[in-house]
């Protein structure tokens, strides 16, 4: 279901709230704890106008894919004096790392020991979760599950701060997605790693009940993204 047409392009705060409040009432339905699961609203492909009402909807943490949309609507919500929580959540390129640095409050999608060491360059100390290719599928990002201790280990060497751990949910059968996810929470649980980022609007509900304690929801709360343009 699209919101209703608005000028502007924002979303109705009526309707952005009723979809929140769902969202709680679906993770509570599966045995989750809606107090314990941080919902990041994911703004990836929507304009600033968007990332703005959630803000205005009390969403404080805000998840991006792409640097230069982190960047564009960072620098927006921060002369509108809105205080949020960026969360960089896709595949990362070191190169993007300096231009992020002064905008993301966790780093979602942390792989290797060498993108590790960018972030403790820029932005020495910083919150990071390091993703895992729970699926071993070669189009997703993450390391593979048997490396995630080396790199949990060798980031922490870098004196980063590393609270768990990131996956995206497998494409397929729903029994192959829960697989992976109950596969992470029990990685997390041997490393004695509090945060497990998994589900997205397709699939959160498993994810909350394999044990996640993030999700990242966009279209979920915003609707369907618009088209990107050809270049």
């Amino acid at each position: 279901m699209s919101y209703p047409p608005d000028p502007l392009g924002r979303p109705d705060p009526a309707e952005l709230r009723r979809r929140v409040d769902e969202v709680w009432d679906r993770v509570a339905a599966v045995g989750g704890d809606p107090g314990a699961v941080t919902l990041v609203a994911v703004t990836k492909g929507f304009g600033a106008e968007v990332a703005l009402a959630a803000a205005d909807a009390g969403l404080a943490d805000l998840g991006e894919n792409y640097a230069q949309e982190l960047v564009a609507k960072g620098s927006e919500l921060a002369v509108a004096d809105r205080s949020v929580r960026w969360h960089a959540i896709g595949r990362l390129q070191r190169n993007k790392v300096r231009s992020l640095a002064g905008f993301v409050h966790l780093w979602q999608s942390v792989d290797s020991e060498r993108l590790g060491a960018e972030i403790a360059r820029r932005a020495p100390g910083a919150s990071v979760l390091v993703q895992v290719n729970v699926s071993e599928e070669p189009q997703k990002g993450g390391c593979a599950p048997g490396a995630a201790p080396d790199v949990v280990a060798r980031l922490g060497d870098l004196g980063l701060d590393v609270g768990g751990l990131m996956a995206v949910g497998a494409d397929g059968a729903i029994d192959i997605v829960r697989r992976g996810f109950a596969d992470l929470s029990l990685l997390a649980d041997r490393l004695d790693l509090p945060v497990r980022s998994m589900g997205m609007s397709g699939d959160f509900e498993v994810a909350v009940a394999e044990g996640a304690t993030m999700v990242r929801l966009g279209t979920t709360l915003f609707g369907p993204r618009p088209l990107r343009p050809r270049s």
